[in-house]
């Protein structure tokens, strides 16, 4: 259907937007005709990689979404899951890589504005953002003026919305110098009785659009993200949305209130491929048809096309069915926040996709093919080829285990990200029990003092060495991140990072590392309840370190009994708390003081990491411990330098294992372990109950002065370990940091 004013269809606008010639011909046969350049539009969007999962459904379905706590798993804006007392929490995670590296302050804005709305667009209120950051390395000329745009992004938005940030990651590696990634998290709290969800229901309700005005920003924004960059990558600038984060503030406010006064059949966020995306969603999810008159959508530039307008990704709108009888309520609503509402279609029972503009049919699809057909591939996949465990004699340190360990400290991966998180407001609402800086972040929900626990997590050195074990470790470090704390995991939401499927070796990477979260996951008690996939994550053939990073939500009873990793009192006894057999392999001593990124990461064994931290969990509960730290990158040594300096307060360690050397014994990431402190009267018998029950535990030594001593090494004072630890960031940053 060729219409006036529209360009004619050739194979070079097809190619331009994304659709191969055998995904054409399907949507030819589909329709049955040529379509318009509206309908070109629409299909690209929906059969895009970022909207369809075309290439990683087949995979994503044997994860497991189901638990005794999941009220909405994966395919709505959020999951929600029940955290007892008629409450829920929702939360989800989604990348927005692509245009962060393009626009980084604009990229990373919107990109937590997207996830705050998909978690209030199921009617809960956000209480908590996290961040989980990659860029190049330090030496890049990109890379100092991305970090300051995106943190100064994430930091202007969620300030200005009015959420804390509470946790995050921040890390550097080469792999990253041409994609860097920005995925956010958002954690909401509702009534059960007052979730919400996308599925349209009823012929002939109005479709209701809500929010700011449509304009030019953000068209093809989701097809960006369905392709790799290149050397021309700078000129999709335009393609990146601009975010008013007081705009979503207001649109927070009467959704809620709307919401609560029962005006709302359906809501949907305006997201990736904004209208297209929103209103076939809602239609398709209910069975109905959707036909809307774009002649009323209120737009911020004049003359905007249908496709235009279908294909905006403007930020702060919602589309919304309505119940008919509470339109005047509704529209009162948004008048009084300074919003528009303006009905733009209604639901049908054609199970067809019809917009009109300027008295012209510019699309007439049907409605549930647009997803049901989109394309969906099983691509060749090969596995990573296993790398040797490396034997830790032939791990000779190039210097002394005090300076290896200064070094660590001071290195881009591992120094304190203090100049981040402060650039956060992370105290905001008053509910943050634990800041930025620990295992995991405490949130209280209630006056009764029921909390939540929130973190991210995956180390993609891991992932690139064997994704099946690196998908498996990146759920168990995120279960014990909120162990550490006192928290009972209850559920995660995942943000899948990868190159270019179309390779066999990167679909091989995806294809294992599901399969390794999947298994950790079932094992842990851990579901699956929201994701997000971003694909295509490569510069001129150059891909990202295999990142699937892994978002965790725990669930603690009473925020008053939970527990920090700072050394809290001298004479206090340090425990070590799980096997040490010193594993070096893909370890950040290997890394960063051997300069080898090499050898098979750490093993995990699901029981033994689901025991122990079940039993971490239980001594924090009855009062056993004064201090608990998870042990990853870095090993006995790192965690227990950022103990002290959290506590300000030294440590003498007189034990380990003799057995192993001691450079491994200090920075080997044998996984399932814990550093835990406990009043030194309790300590013979703590360390005997644990082994008791089959949890390795050994005495390290006592807190206590203002140096850290490790065996066989000159003390390090807390000053020398806290200017290595501080320092590296904010001095990077310089004049970036002033700005």
């Amino acid at each position: 259907m060729h219409l006036k004013n529209e360009p004619q269809i050739t194979p070079e606008l097809v190619k331009a937007h994304g659709l191969k010639p055998d995904e054409y011909q399907r949507f030819l046969d589909l329709i049955g005709r040529e379509p318009s350049f509206t309908e070109l539009g629409i299909v690209s969007a929906m059969w895009n990689e970022h909207c369809s999962y075309k290439s990683s459904k087949v995979h994503l379905k044997t994860l497991p979404t189901k638990g005794e706590r999941v009220i909405h798993g994966p395919g709505e804006n959020a999951g929600v899951v029940d955290i007892g007392d008629g409450d829920v929490v929702a939360f989800k995670m989604e990348s927005h890589n692509h245009p962060s590296f393009i626009e980084p302050y604009q990229g990373a804005t919107t990109g937590v504005g997207g996830i705050l709305r998909d978690v209030f667009t199921m009617g809960a209120r956000p209480v908590a953002c996290l961040n989980f950051l990659r860029f190049g390395a330090p030496d890049h000329p990109k890379t100092k003026h991305l970090v300051a745009g995106v943190v100064a992004g994430i930091g202007g938005y969620g300030n200005s919305f009015g959420v804390p940030t509470v946790a995050g990651s921040v890390g550097f590696h080469p792999r990253y110098n041409g994609n860097i990634l920005v995925n956010a998290m958002a954690v909401g709290i509702a009534k059960k009785e007052m979730i919400f969800t996308s599925q349209a229901s009823g012929v002939g309700m109005p479709i209701v659009y809500l929010g700011s005005k449509t304009g030019r920003d953000g068209i093809h924004g989701a097809t960006m993200a369905s392709a790799e960059f290149d050397d021309a990558s700078e000129e999709k600038r335009p393609t990146v949305q601009v975010g008013d984060p007081f705009a979503e503030k207001l649109l927070l406010e009467a959704c809620l209130e709307i919401m609560e006064k029962g005006c709302v059949i359906a809501i949907q966020d305006m997201g990736a491929a904004g209208l297209t995306c929103s209103a076939v969603e809602m239609g398709a999810k209910g069975d109905l048809g959707i036909e809307l008159d774009l002649d009323k959508v209120p737009c911020r530039e004049p003359g905007m096309t249908a496709y235009e307008m279908m294909l905006s990704e403007s930020q702060e709108r919602m589309l919304m069915v309505l119940h008919p009888h509470k339109e005047a309520e509704a529209r009162a609503i948004f008048t009084k926040w300074g919003l528009d509402f303006a009905v733009i279609g209604k639901t049908t029972d054609t199970l067809r996709f019809v917009i009109k503009h300027r008295g012209e049919v510019m699309a007439d699809l049907p409605i549930k093919e647009l997803g049901d057909q989109a394309p969906e591939y099983n691509r060749p996949f090969t596995e990573t080829p296993k790398r040797q465990a490396i034997r830790r004699a032939d791990v000779v340190p190039p210097m002394s285990n005090r300076d290896a360990l200064l070094t660590l400290l001071g290195s881009p991966d591992l120094c304190s990200k203090r100049w981040v998180w402060e650039q956060y407001d992370h105290i905001i609402q008053g509910n943050v029990v634990q800041r930025p800086g620990g295992d995991a972040a405490v949130i209280r929900v209630n006056e009764a003092g029921k909390g939540l626990a929130v973190t991210c997590d995956v180390t993609p050195r891991y992932v690139e060495a064997d994704p099946f074990e690196g998908g498996k470790q990146a759920v168990a470090e995120c279960y014990r991140n909120l162990s550490a704390v006192g928290s009972l995991p209850i559920a995660l939401t995942d943000n899948l990072n990868f190159g270019n499927p179309e390779r066999p070796e990167i679909m091989g990477q995806f294809a294992y590392a599901i399969q390794g979260i999947g298994e950790a996951a079932r094992a842990l008690d851990f579901p699956v309840v929201s994701g997000n996939v971003s694909l295509y994550n490569e510069t001129n053939g150059q891909g990202i370190l295999p990142t699937p990073t892994i978002g965790g939500v725990g669930l603690i009873a009473d925020v008053t009994k939970t527990a920090t990793l700072a050394f809290k009192k001298a004479g206090d006894a340090i425990l070590l708390i799980g096997e040490t057999k010193g594993w070096l392999g893909a370890s950040a001593y290997l890394a960063t003081i051997c300069g080898r990124e090499e050898g098979a990461p750490p093993p995990v064994d699901l029981e033994v990491e689901k025991h122990h931290g079940t039993i971490v969990r239980m001594m924090i509960e009855q009062g056993f411990v004064t201090a608990v730290h998870d042990i990853s990158d870095g090993g006995v040594a790192v965690a227990l330098a950022e103990m002290a300096l959290a506590g300000n307060i030294g440590a003498m360690i007189g034990s380990h294992d003799a057995d192993v050397p001691l450079h491994a014994w200090l920075f080997g990431e044998d996984q399932a372990r814990y550093i835990i402190t406990c009043p030194s009267e309790k300590a013979v018998e703590i360390e005997f109950n644990l082994n008791s029950v089959q949890v390795p535990t050994i005495f390290l030594g006592a807190v206590g002065g203002e140096t850290l001593n490790l065996p066989g090494e000159a003390p390090l004072s807390l000053g020398e370990l806290r200017n290595a630890h501080d320092g590296w960031l904010p001095s990077y940053m310089g004049a970036e940091a002033a700005e």
